[in-house]
């Protein structure tokens, strides 16, 4: 009994919203783009219909990755059921790139740079 009384619950039928919460990555050499990036995304947001502005949403630049700069969405729909909320995610999140891509910007992926000093000059095979 003594472990019921510590535990949090849930019960989805109680439910009256699920969550959206996505970490989205733009290139580095973006970076003078995120604001106008994060204006769309929220304005995007508060004028979907299927997203509750009742509740909590949040769009901010979150970090400074080792590939990306990192922005989060933060927000919920006003359905519980399951398959519709994943297509509201899906359109959420591809709207998202397309935002993302009107700025002129892109997504980031995972990339490295090697320098390499004092080298001699590679011959370039033709």
């Amino acid at each position: 009994n003594g472990i019921f009384a510590n535990i949090a619950i849930e019960n989805p039928s109680r439910m009256t919203n699920r969550r959206i919460k996505e970490t989205m990555g733009i290139r580095y050499a973006d970076v003078h783009k995120m604001r106008e990036i994060i204006k769309g995304v929220k304005q995007m947001l508060r004028e979907h219909p299927e997203i509750d502005n009742n509740q909590t949403l949040i769009v901010n630049f979150n970090a400074f990755n080792s590939s990306s700069l990192d922005f989060f969405i933060y927000t919920f729909t006003k359905t519980t059921d399951w398959i519709k909320f994943h297509e509201i995610k899906q359109d959420v999140l591809l709207t998202i790139s397309d935002i993302v891509e009107s700025h002129g910007a892109e997504m980031a992926f995972p990339t490295r740079t090697l320098h390499i000093e004092n080298s001699p000059e590679i011959e370039v095979l033709k």
